[in-house]
């Protein structure tokens, strides 16, 4: 193992805003992903969670600073077709590849995209 392959792995993870996070984790584990804790500062305060896809990390948050609506993500994945059948889309053909476009319940608008070599 190299030194490089043993470092930690840097990543981003978008926040996406949401009205109800509760509703919002079952529209994401359609698309993979998997709710892996949640936060509230006190009971009754907005909810701030995070869902996994493998490496992959969104936070699903419900306060109002912490993102704008309608935010745009490009996920790269590797079932592609599988992901379109599961929403009931049909890729689009892009210069780029083909490309399902899909809107959360809270208007967050998800292109996905095939995974790369």
């Amino acid at each position: 193992m190299s030194a490089e392959s043993a470092a930690p792995a840097e990543e981003i993870s978008p926040v996406l805003r949401v009205r109800d996070a509760a509703a919002a984790v079952p529209w994401y584990a359609r698309l993979g992903f998997a709710q892996q804790w949640e936060h509230r500062f006190e009971p009754g305060s907005p909810l701030f969670t995070e869902a996994a896809r493998g490496r992959v990390r969104l936070y699903l948050s419900e306060h109002g600073g912490d993102a704008r609506p309608d935010t745009l993500v490009y996920q790269r994945v590797v079932d592609l077709d599988a992901v379109a059948a599961e929403f009931g889309v049909v890729p689009e053909e892009q210069p780029w590849g083909r490309e399902p476009a899909l809107t959360d319940p809270d208007g967050n608008r998800l292109r996905v995209g095939p995974a790369r070599a």
